[in-house]
Protein backbone atom coordinates (compact mmCIF):
# COMPACT_ATOMS: atom_id res chain seq x y z
CA UNK A 1 0.00 0.00 0.00
CA UNK A 2 2.91 2.43 0.48
CA UNK A 3 6.16 3.35 -1.40
CA UNK A 4 8.46 0.22 -1.27
CA UNK A 5 11.51 2.30 -0.40
CA UNK A 6 10.99 4.90 2.25
CA UNK A 7 12.90 2.75 5.17
CA UNK A 8 16.12 1.97 5.16
CA UNK A 9 17.24 -2.13 5.97
CA UNK A 10 19.28 -1.19 9.03
CA UNK A 11 16.47 0.87 10.68
CA UNK A 12 14.34 -2.28 9.88
CA UNK A 13 16.73 -4.82 12.06
CA UNK A 14 17.66 -1.73 14.68
CA UNK A 15 13.07 -1.30 15.23
CA UNK A 16 12.39 -5.42 15.61
CA UNK A 17 9.30 -4.54 14.86
CA UNK A 18 6.40 -4.94 12.69
CA UNK A 19 4.64 -1.49 12.68
CA UNK A 20 5.83 1.15 9.77
CA UNK A 21 8.27 3.88 10.48
CA UNK A 22 6.42 6.95 12.26
CA UNK A 23 7.54 10.14 11.80
CA UNK A 24 6.37 10.61 15.62
CA UNK A 25 10.02 9.30 16.53
CA UNK A 26 11.86 12.07 15.10
CA UNK A 27 12.93 15.19 17.19
CA UNK A 28 10.19 17.74 17.27
CA UNK A 29 11.46 21.19 17.20
CA UNK A 30 13.53 21.37 13.56
CA UNK A 31 12.36 20.89 10.19
CA UNK A 32 11.99 17.34 9.66
CA UNK A 33 11.84 15.26 6.20
CA UNK A 34 8.55 12.94 6.41
CA UNK A 35 8.11 9.79 4.46
CA UNK A 36 4.99 8.21 4.24
CA UNK A 37 5.10 5.07 6.03
CA UNK A 38 6.16 1.62 4.43
CA UNK A 39 6.13 -1.83 5.41
CA UNK A 40 9.41 -3.84 6.75
CA UNK A 41 11.84 -5.14 3.65
CA UNK A 42 11.37 -8.63 3.09
CA UNK A 43 13.37 -10.80 5.84
CA UNK A 44 14.49 -12.92 3.06
CA UNK A 45 15.90 -9.96 1.22
CA UNK A 46 17.42 -8.35 4.28
CA UNK A 47 19.96 -11.49 5.17
CA UNK A 48 20.36 -11.82 0.82
CA UNK A 49 21.49 -8.32 1.34
CA UNK A 50 24.17 -9.39 4.37
CA UNK A 51 25.88 -11.83 2.30
CA UNK A 52 27.42 -9.23 -0.06
CA UNK A 53 25.53 -6.68 -2.00
CA UNK A 54 27.75 -4.22 -1.40
CA UNK A 55 31.76 -3.93 -1.49
CA UNK A 56 31.81 -2.84 2.24
CA UNK A 57 29.98 -6.14 3.07
CA UNK A 58 27.18 -3.38 5.10
CA UNK A 59 23.64 -2.82 4.46
CA UNK A 60 23.67 0.46 2.79
CA UNK A 61 20.35 2.44 3.04
CA UNK A 62 18.37 3.23 0.34
CA UNK A 63 16.90 7.07 -0.02
CA UNK A 64 13.03 7.32 -0.75
CA UNK A 65 12.09 7.55 -4.23
CA UNK A 66 10.18 10.50 -3.40
CA UNK A 67 11.24 13.10 -1.07
CA UNK A 68 8.87 13.48 1.66
CA UNK A 69 7.96 17.54 2.81
CA UNK A 70 10.25 19.29 4.86
CA UNK A 71 8.15 20.93 7.59
CA UNK A 72 8.55 21.87 11.66
CA UNK A 73 6.86 18.87 14.05
CA UNK A 74 6.78 20.93 16.92
CA UNK A 75 3.27 21.17 18.52
CA UNK A 76 2.08 18.71 15.69
CA UNK A 77 0.41 15.60 17.49
CA UNK A 78 0.26 12.47 15.02
CA UNK A 79 -3.32 11.37 14.31
CA UNK A 80 -3.97 7.42 12.68
CA UNK A 81 -2.73 8.79 9.35
CA UNK A 82 1.19 9.02 11.16
CA UNK A 83 1.67 12.13 9.78
CA UNK A 84 0.97 10.93 5.89
CA UNK A 85 -0.54 14.15 5.01
CA UNK A 86 2.49 16.05 6.43
CA UNK A 87 4.68 14.30 4.29
CA UNK A 88 2.61 14.42 0.72
CA UNK A 89 4.19 17.64 -1.53
CA UNK A 90 2.56 19.06 -4.97
CA UNK A 91 4.41 16.83 -6.79
CA UNK A 92 2.47 13.62 -5.53
CA UNK A 93 -0.58 14.72 -6.43
CA UNK A 94 -1.46 13.39 -10.05
CA UNK A 95 -4.06 15.96 -12.57
CA UNK A 96 -7.94 14.92 -12.88
CA UNK A 97 -7.55 13.17 -15.66
CA UNK A 98 -5.00 10.70 -14.58
CA UNK A 99 -7.68 9.77 -11.52
CA UNK A 100 -10.83 9.56 -13.64
CA UNK A 101 -9.08 7.33 -15.94
CA UNK A 102 -8.22 4.33 -13.39
CA UNK A 103 -11.97 4.72 -11.80
CA UNK A 104 -13.93 2.47 -13.92
CA UNK A 105 -16.98 4.66 -15.90
CA UNK A 106 -19.81 2.46 -14.40
CA UNK A 107 -18.85 4.17 -11.50
CA UNK A 108 -20.14 7.26 -12.87
CA UNK A 109 -23.27 6.31 -14.06
CA UNK A 110 -26.37 6.25 -11.46
CA UNK A 111 -29.38 3.85 -11.73
CA UNK A 112 -32.61 5.22 -10.61
CA UNK A 113 -33.96 1.65 -9.54
CA UNK A 114 -31.42 1.00 -6.95
CA UNK A 115 -31.55 4.80 -5.88
CA UNK A 116 -34.93 3.89 -5.00
CA UNK A 117 -34.49 0.86 -3.38
CA UNK A 118 -31.98 2.13 -1.04
CA UNK A 119 -34.18 5.51 -0.87
CA UNK A 120 -37.05 2.64 0.16
CA UNK A 121 -34.97 1.29 3.00
CA UNK A 122 -34.18 4.41 4.49
CA UNK A 123 -38.10 5.64 4.28
CA UNK A 124 -39.45 2.63 5.83
CA UNK A 125 -37.01 2.34 8.83
CA UNK A 126 -37.54 5.97 9.29
CA UNK A 127 -40.99 5.74 8.98
CA UNK A 128 -41.27 2.11 11.44
CA UNK A 129 -39.51 4.01 14.14
CA UNK A 130 -41.73 7.32 14.11
CA UNK A 131 -44.91 4.60 14.20
CA UNK A 132 -43.36 3.34 17.38
CA UNK A 133 -42.81 6.86 18.84
CA UNK A 134 -46.30 7.80 18.10
CA UNK A 135 -47.60 4.83 19.86
CA UNK A 136 -45.54 5.32 22.53
CA UNK A 137 -47.46 8.59 23.46
CA UNK A 138 -50.02 7.64 25.16
CA UNK A 139 -48.24 5.51 27.65
CA UNK A 140 -44.72 7.74 27.60
CA UNK A 141 -45.71 10.93 27.75
CA UNK A 142 -43.33 13.41 26.28
CA UNK A 143 -44.12 15.91 29.08
CA UNK A 144 -42.87 14.10 31.79
CA UNK A 145 -39.63 14.82 32.36
CA UNK A 146 -39.18 11.21 33.77
CA UNK A 147 -39.40 9.46 30.42
CA UNK A 148 -36.47 11.41 28.70
CA UNK A 149 -34.66 8.88 28.69
CA UNK A 150 -36.70 6.97 26.70
CA UNK A 151 -37.31 9.59 24.42
CA UNK A 152 -33.28 10.81 24.22
CA UNK A 153 -32.72 6.81 23.56
CA UNK A 154 -36.17 7.11 20.50
CA UNK A 155 -34.26 10.09 19.17
CA UNK A 156 -30.91 8.39 19.06
CA UNK A 157 -32.45 5.74 16.98
CA UNK A 158 -34.63 7.18 15.08
CA UNK A 159 -32.19 9.87 13.56
CA UNK A 160 -29.41 7.55 13.46
CA UNK A 161 -31.94 5.84 10.90
CA UNK A 162 -33.09 8.81 9.50
CA UNK A 163 -29.24 9.79 8.70
CA UNK A 164 -30.04 7.55 5.52
CA UNK A 165 -32.47 9.98 4.51
CA UNK A 166 -29.93 12.68 4.53
CA UNK A 167 -27.61 11.35 2.72
CA UNK A 168 -29.61 10.44 -0.29
CA UNK A 169 -31.26 13.78 -0.56
CA UNK A 170 -27.28 14.35 -0.61
CA UNK A 171 -27.03 12.37 -3.31
CA UNK A 172 -29.80 14.10 -5.22
CA UNK A 173 -28.06 17.45 -4.50
CA UNK A 174 -25.40 16.10 -6.33
CA UNK A 175 -26.79 14.68 -9.67
CA UNK A 176 -25.85 10.95 -8.26
CA UNK A 177 -29.26 9.53 -7.31
CA UNK A 178 -31.01 10.05 -11.15
CA UNK A 179 -30.54 10.72 -14.68
CA UNK A 180 -33.95 11.74 -13.89
CA UNK A 181 -33.32 15.62 -12.83
CA UNK A 182 -36.90 16.37 -11.87
CA UNK A 183 -37.31 12.79 -9.75
CA UNK A 184 -34.09 13.64 -8.09
CA UNK A 185 -34.58 17.34 -7.46
CA UNK A 186 -38.11 16.65 -5.85
CA UNK A 187 -36.28 13.59 -3.89
CA UNK A 188 -34.11 15.96 -2.41
CA UNK A 189 -36.14 19.13 -2.11
CA UNK A 190 -38.38 17.13 -0.30
CA UNK A 191 -35.98 15.28 2.25
CA UNK A 192 -33.86 18.25 2.99
CA UNK A 193 -36.88 20.63 3.19
CA UNK A 194 -38.26 18.10 5.94
CA UNK A 195 -35.12 18.05 8.02
CA UNK A 196 -35.02 21.88 7.55
CA UNK A 197 -32.19 22.11 5.22
CA UNK A 198 -32.72 24.36 1.79
CA UNK A 199 -31.97 22.31 -0.96
CA UNK A 200 -30.82 24.58 -3.57
CA UNK A 201 -28.77 26.74 -1.24
CA UNK A 202 -27.40 23.62 0.26
CA UNK A 203 -26.37 22.22 -3.10
CA UNK A 204 -25.00 25.41 -4.17
CA UNK A 205 -22.71 25.63 -0.84
CA UNK A 206 -22.37 22.18 -0.52
CA UNK A 207 -20.65 22.08 -4.42
CA UNK A 208 -18.32 25.01 -2.78
CA UNK A 209 -16.75 22.42 0.00
CA UNK A 210 -15.96 20.21 -2.75
CA UNK A 211 -14.48 22.86 -4.87
CA UNK A 212 -12.31 24.53 -2.02
CA UNK A 213 -11.81 21.44 0.23
CA UNK A 214 -9.38 22.45 3.01
CA UNK A 215 -9.32 25.71 1.57
CA UNK A 216 -8.21 28.77 4.37
CA UNK A 217 -10.50 31.46 2.79
CA UNK A 218 -13.00 30.25 0.61
CA UNK A 219 -13.43 26.59 1.71
CA UNK A 220 -17.54 25.84 3.36
CA UNK A 221 -17.80 23.99 6.73
CA UNK A 222 -14.89 23.65 9.16
CA UNK A 223 -12.51 25.84 8.12
CA UNK A 224 -10.32 26.58 10.80
CA UNK A 225 -9.70 29.59 12.41
CA UNK A 226 -5.94 31.06 11.33
CA UNK A 227 -3.98 32.06 14.34
CA UNK A 228 -2.79 35.07 12.54
CA UNK A 229 -6.30 36.54 11.87
CA UNK A 230 -7.05 39.80 13.95
CA UNK A 231 -9.30 40.09 17.13
CA UNK A 232 -11.81 41.18 15.75
CA UNK A 233 -12.20 38.25 13.01
CA UNK A 234 -12.56 35.78 15.46
CA UNK A 235 -15.49 34.66 17.52
CA UNK A 236 -12.82 33.78 20.54
CA UNK A 237 -9.94 32.82 20.68
CA UNK A 238 -9.89 29.36 20.24
CA UNK A 239 -6.07 28.47 21.52
CA UNK A 240 -6.00 31.14 24.32
CA UNK A 241 -9.62 30.12 25.42
CA UNK A 242 -8.22 26.64 25.32
CA UNK A 243 -5.17 27.57 27.71
CA UNK A 244 -7.40 29.38 29.98
CA UNK A 245 -9.62 26.64 30.72
CA UNK A 246 -6.37 24.61 30.96
CA UNK A 247 -5.71 26.92 33.77
CA UNK A 248 -8.55 27.08 35.39
CA UNK A 249 -9.18 23.16 35.34
CA UNK A 250 -5.50 21.86 35.67
CA UNK A 251 -4.60 20.43 31.63
CA UNK A 252 -5.94 16.66 32.07
CA UNK A 253 -9.49 17.76 33.48
CA UNK A 254 -9.12 21.14 31.49
CA UNK A 255 -8.34 19.56 28.18
CA UNK A 256 -11.51 17.24 29.07
CA UNK A 257 -13.90 20.62 29.17
CA UNK A 258 -12.25 22.08 26.26
CA UNK A 259 -13.17 18.93 24.10
CA UNK A 260 -16.48 18.28 25.79
CA UNK A 261 -17.37 22.11 24.78
CA UNK A 262 -16.25 21.69 21.21
CA UNK A 263 -18.34 18.65 21.13
CA UNK A 264 -21.24 20.65 22.35
CA UNK A 265 -20.50 23.58 19.74
CA UNK A 266 -20.01 21.61 16.41
CA UNK A 267 -22.67 18.66 17.07
CA UNK A 268 -25.57 20.48 18.70
CA UNK A 269 -25.01 24.11 17.47
CA UNK A 270 -22.92 23.98 14.29
CA UNK A 271 -25.08 22.75 11.95
CA UNK A 272 -28.11 25.51 12.42
CA UNK A 273 -25.08 27.87 13.02
CA UNK A 274 -23.44 26.84 9.51
CA UNK A 275 -27.05 27.78 8.29
CA UNK A 276 -28.35 30.49 9.71
CA UNK A 277 -24.10 32.81 10.13
CA UNK A 278 -22.20 30.30 8.05
CA UNK A 279 -20.14 29.43 11.09
CA UNK A 280 -16.86 28.35 10.29
CA UNK A 281 -17.60 29.11 6.58
CA UNK A 282 -14.55 30.15 4.34
CA UNK A 283 -14.09 33.77 5.73
CA UNK A 284 -13.51 35.41 2.40
CA UNK A 285 -17.03 35.17 1.42
CA UNK A 286 -18.25 36.99 4.08
CA UNK A 287 -20.85 35.86 7.22
CA UNK A 288 -23.65 34.31 5.23
CA UNK A 289 -27.31 32.94 5.76
CA UNK A 290 -28.57 29.71 3.86
CA UNK A 291 -31.96 31.01 3.93
CA UNK A 292 -31.37 34.53 2.27
CA UNK A 293 -29.79 35.47 -1.08
CA UNK A 294 -27.27 38.12 -0.09
CA UNK A 295 -24.18 37.40 2.17
CA UNK A 296 -24.95 39.21 6.07
CA UNK A 297 -22.00 41.12 5.49
CA UNK A 298 -19.49 42.31 2.56
CA UNK A 299 -17.23 39.33 1.31
CA UNK A 300 -13.61 40.41 0.70
CA UNK A 301 -13.61 38.43 -2.63
CA UNK A 302 -17.23 39.74 -4.34
CA UNK A 303 -16.57 37.52 -7.12
CA UNK A 304 -16.73 34.63 -4.85
CA UNK A 305 -19.85 35.38 -3.28
CA UNK A 306 -21.84 31.71 -1.89
CA UNK A 307 -24.69 32.67 -4.11
CA UNK A 308 -24.24 34.31 -7.49
CA UNK A 309 -26.67 34.79 -10.32
CA UNK A 310 -29.10 32.24 -10.94
CA UNK A 311 -28.59 30.96 -7.64
CA UNK A 312 -30.24 33.95 -6.07
CA UNK A 313 -33.66 33.10 -6.68
CA UNK A 314 -32.96 29.30 -5.96
CA UNK A 315 -32.14 30.29 -2.29
CA UNK A 316 -35.75 31.69 -2.59
CA UNK A 317 -37.25 28.63 -4.18
CA UNK A 318 -36.34 26.55 -1.23
CA UNK A 319 -37.36 28.40 1.24
CA UNK A 320 -40.70 27.62 0.54
CA UNK A 321 -39.78 24.13 1.12
CA UNK A 322 -38.37 25.46 5.15
CA UNK A 323 -41.70 27.86 5.56
CA UNK A 324 -44.18 24.90 5.14
CA UNK A 325 -41.95 22.41 7.66
CA UNK A 326 -41.37 25.31 9.96
CA UNK A 327 -44.99 26.27 10.25
CA UNK A 328 -46.19 22.88 10.34
CA UNK A 329 -44.18 22.16 13.12
CA UNK A 330 -45.09 25.50 15.48
CA UNK A 331 -48.22 24.93 14.55
CA UNK A 332 -48.07 21.15 15.94
CA UNK A 333 -46.55 22.63 18.84
CA UNK A 334 -49.37 24.97 19.70
CA UNK A 335 -51.92 21.76 18.83
CA UNK A 336 -50.34 18.32 20.86
CA UNK A 337 -47.69 20.83 22.68
CA UNK A 338 -43.99 21.64 22.43
CA UNK A 339 -42.79 18.45 24.27
CA UNK A 340 -44.33 15.78 21.48
CA UNK A 341 -42.91 18.10 18.53
CA UNK A 342 -40.28 17.89 20.27
CA UNK A 343 -40.28 14.22 21.21
CA UNK A 344 -41.13 12.86 17.52
CA UNK A 345 -39.47 15.44 15.36
CA UNK A 346 -36.80 17.60 16.91
CA UNK A 347 -35.21 15.17 18.95
CA UNK A 348 -34.18 12.87 16.08
CA UNK A 349 -33.46 15.75 13.48
CA UNK A 350 -30.96 17.18 16.46
CA UNK A 351 -29.33 13.64 16.36
CA UNK A 352 -29.08 13.74 12.31
CA UNK A 353 -27.65 17.33 12.08
CA UNK A 354 -24.91 15.49 15.13
CA UNK A 355 -24.00 12.31 12.95
CA UNK A 356 -23.79 15.33 9.83
CA UNK A 357 -21.14 17.07 11.18
CA UNK A 358 -19.34 13.89 12.32
CA UNK A 359 -19.36 12.95 9.17
CA UNK A 360 -17.92 16.30 7.64
CA UNK A 361 -16.21 17.15 10.56
CA UNK A 362 -13.69 13.83 10.93
CA UNK A 363 -13.84 13.48 6.92
CA UNK A 364 -11.59 16.98 6.48
CA UNK A 365 -10.27 17.29 9.78
CA UNK A 366 -7.32 15.46 12.20
CA UNK A 367 -4.42 17.24 14.40
CA UNK A 368 -1.93 16.17 11.26
CA UNK A 369 -4.12 16.97 8.17
CA UNK A 370 -3.36 20.39 6.92
CA UNK A 371 -4.52 23.35 4.96
CA UNK A 372 -3.75 25.70 2.17
CA UNK A 373 -4.22 29.18 0.85
CA UNK A 374 -4.98 29.53 -2.42
CA UNK A 375 -1.74 29.76 -3.65
CA UNK A 376 -0.78 26.02 -2.84
CA UNK A 377 -3.95 24.70 -2.91
CA UNK A 378 -5.93 22.68 -6.44
CA UNK A 379 -9.04 20.82 -6.31
CA UNK A 380 -6.97 17.26 -6.64
CA UNK A 381 -5.37 18.10 -3.64
CA UNK A 382 -8.21 19.79 -1.54
CA UNK A 383 -10.04 15.90 -2.50
CA UNK A 384 -6.63 13.95 -1.19
CA UNK A 385 -6.98 15.39 1.80
CA UNK A 386 -10.09 13.79 2.04
CA UNK A 387 -9.91 10.89 4.84
CA UNK A 388 -11.61 7.71 4.99
CA UNK A 389 -12.75 6.14 8.39
CA UNK A 390 -13.80 2.78 9.97
CA UNK A 391 -17.40 3.56 10.45
CA UNK A 392 -18.30 0.20 9.43
CA UNK A 393 -17.18 -1.12 12.49
CA UNK A 394 -19.14 1.01 14.72
CA UNK A 395 -21.10 -1.28 15.57
CA UNK A 396 -20.23 -5.32 15.42
CA UNK A 397 -22.50 -5.95 12.32
CA UNK A 398 -22.23 -2.79 10.32
CA UNK A 399 -25.78 -1.48 10.18
CA UNK A 400 -24.55 1.99 11.33
CA UNK A 401 -22.86 1.96 8.11
CA UNK A 402 -24.94 0.58 5.89
CA UNK A 403 -27.41 2.48 7.13
CA UNK A 404 -25.95 6.12 6.06
CA UNK A 405 -25.09 4.27 2.71
CA UNK A 406 -21.33 4.28 3.70
CA UNK A 407 -20.85 7.60 3.46
CA UNK A 408 -17.91 7.63 5.66
CA UNK A 409 -15.97 4.58 4.53
CA UNK A 410 -15.79 5.66 0.52
CA UNK A 411 -15.57 9.71 1.27
CA UNK A 412 -12.05 10.06 -0.72
CA UNK A 413 -14.03 8.75 -3.68
CA UNK A 414 -17.11 11.17 -3.19
CA UNK A 415 -15.15 13.85 -2.96
CA UNK A 416 -13.22 13.28 -6.15
CA UNK A 417 -16.50 12.76 -8.36
CA UNK A 418 -19.60 13.44 -6.26
CA UNK A 419 -21.45 12.09 -9.43
CA UNK A 420 -20.82 8.45 -7.88
CA UNK A 421 -23.85 6.91 -6.88
CA UNK A 422 -23.02 5.32 -2.84
CA UNK A 423 -23.44 1.66 -4.38
CA UNK A 424 -20.99 2.15 -6.57
CA UNK A 425 -18.27 4.36 -4.45
CA UNK A 426 -16.69 1.07 -3.04
CA UNK A 427 -15.41 0.18 -6.40
CA UNK A 428 -14.40 3.46 -7.32
CA UNK A 429 -12.23 3.62 -3.70
CA UNK A 430 -10.69 0.26 -4.76
CA UNK A 431 -9.34 1.75 -7.55
CA UNK A 432 -8.12 4.94 -6.20
CA UNK A 433 -6.50 3.10 -3.46
CA UNK A 434 -4.83 0.56 -6.14
CA UNK A 435 -3.45 3.66 -8.59
CA UNK A 436 -2.85 5.85 -5.42
CA UNK A 437 -1.66 4.53 -2.28
CA UNK A 438 0.71 6.88 -1.72
CA UNK A 439 -2.04 9.98 -1.19
CA UNK A 440 -5.15 7.86 -0.14
CA UNK A 441 -5.71 8.60 3.61
CA UNK A 442 -7.88 6.30 6.14
CA UNK A 443 -7.35 6.55 9.54
CA UNK A 444 -8.34 3.43 11.38
CA UNK A 445 -8.75 5.10 14.61
CA UNK A 446 -12.18 4.06 16.21
CA UNK A 447 -14.50 7.36 15.31
CA UNK A 448 -15.27 7.64 19.00
CA UNK A 449 -11.69 8.12 19.78
CA UNK A 450 -10.82 10.35 16.45
CA UNK A 451 -13.93 12.51 17.34
CA UNK A 452 -12.50 13.10 21.46
CA UNK A 453 -9.37 13.71 19.44
CA UNK A 454 -10.41 16.09 16.94
CA UNK A 455 -12.80 17.79 19.85
CA UNK A 456 -9.29 18.05 22.27
CA UNK A 457 -6.63 18.57 19.54
CA UNK A 458 -8.05 21.00 16.81
CA UNK A 459 -8.61 24.64 17.90
CA UNK A 460 -6.24 26.44 15.48
CA UNK A 461 -4.01 26.63 13.31
CA UNK A 462 -0.69 28.56 12.02
CA UNK A 463 1.42 28.94 8.81
CA UNK A 464 4.13 26.70 8.62
CA UNK A 465 5.87 26.77 5.18
CA UNK A 466 2.93 25.55 2.66
CA UNK A 467 0.70 24.74 5.32
CA UNK A 468 -1.25 25.70 7.57
CA UNK A 469 -1.32 22.90 10.98
CA UNK A 470 -3.01 22.89 14.19
CA UNK A 471 -1.20 24.58 16.97
CA UNK A 472 -0.78 21.87 20.09
CA UNK A 473 1.81 23.20 21.75
CA UNK A 474 0.50 24.32 24.83
CA UNK A 475 -1.26 20.70 25.56
CA UNK A 476 0.19 17.74 26.60
CA UNK A 477 0.78 15.49 23.68
CA UNK A 478 -0.42 12.65 25.83
CA UNK A 479 -3.93 14.22 26.54
CA UNK A 480 -4.27 14.00 23.06
CA UNK A 481 -3.11 10.83 22.07
CA UNK A 482 -5.67 8.01 21.46
CA UNK A 483 -4.50 4.90 24.17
Amino acid sequence: MFHPKAISALFALASCGVGAFSPAQVPRKSLVRLDIATPLPNVGELFGGLGGRNNNNELQPEEPERPGALIDLDGIVFSGLNGKALSLTDSDFPDRKTVERVIPKGCFEPDTATSLGYLSVSVVGTALCTAFGANALSVLDPANILTLPFWTAYSIVTGTVAMGLWVLAHECGHGAFSKDKKLQDTVGYIIHSIMLVPYYSWQRSHAVHHRYTNHMELGETHVPENMEMSADEKLYESVELRKSIMDQFGQEQGIKVWGGLQAFLHLIIGWPAYLLIGATGGPDRGMTNHYMPDPLTDPKQPKKELFPGRWKEKVLQSDIGIGIVAASAIVWAICDGPAEMMALYGGPLIVVNAWLVVYTWLQHTDTDVPHFTDDDHNFVKGAFHTIDRPYDKLDPWGVIDFLHHKIGTTHVAHHFDSTIPHYKAQVATDAIIEAFPDIYLYDPTPIPEALWRVCKGCASVEKRGDYFVWNNKDVDEKLLKVE
